[in-house]
């Protein structure tokens, strides 16, 4: 299948499927993909937990939104994974909207989001704390919902079943690159 015509970016809260999701977009469409947060914890050789704990977020942001400008730029990838935190900045939604990327927002529910959280070994950290999480989940729907397109996640659909539902959802997105 040929690559999309307009690059898809993904966005969600912490443990909705975003890298899952774009690795599976990326293969279908034999394309490349960037995870924000693999390619800042790569330039910088620490975690995202590591940068945020020595930095502050605030500084996180800061790298967030280069390396996010750097990657629209360079326009090789055609599925970006955003961080949880990436699309709730305004300045980052005009940047993604200037480079006419297709925006999809994986809703998924707190619970699985936390599920998630707390099942993987990588500690995240803005979820420390499952009612400060909720918080800020409850907080980023608003910004989430700007997406273009919004994917139910739940914990019985595959990956498989999600990217289809996204690629389906997609007409006129397709095109001859």
């Amino acid at each position: 299948m040929s690559k999309p015509s307009r690059r898809i970016v993904l966005t969600g809260f912490m443990g909705a499927g975003k890298t899952s999701v774009a690795e599976s977009l990326a293969y279908h469409f034999d394309c490349r993909m960037v995870d924000l947060d693999a390619l800042i914890a790569g330039r910088e050789g620490r975690s995202i937990t590591a940068i945020i704990d020595r930095d502050g977020e605030a500084r996180f942001r800061e790298m967030e939104t280069r390396a996010l400008l750097d990657t629209l730029e360079f326009k090789d990838a055609h599925i970006i994974a955003l961080g949880g935190g990436t699309w709730t900045l305004e300045h980052n939604r005009t940047l993604i909207g200037e480079h006419d990327c297709m925006t999809v927002w994986l809703d998924a529910p707190f619970d699985l989001c936390w599920q998630r959280i707390t099942y993987e070994d990588n500690l995240r950290p803005l979820a420390r704390a499952k009612s400060k999480t909720e918080q800020l989940y409850d907080l980023r729907q608003v910004d989430y919902a700007l997406a273009e397109l919004r994917i139910e996640i739940t914990n019985e659909k595959t990956i498989e079943e999600v990217t289809a539902g996204i690629i389906e959802s997609l007409p006129g997105v397709m095109g001859d690159e």
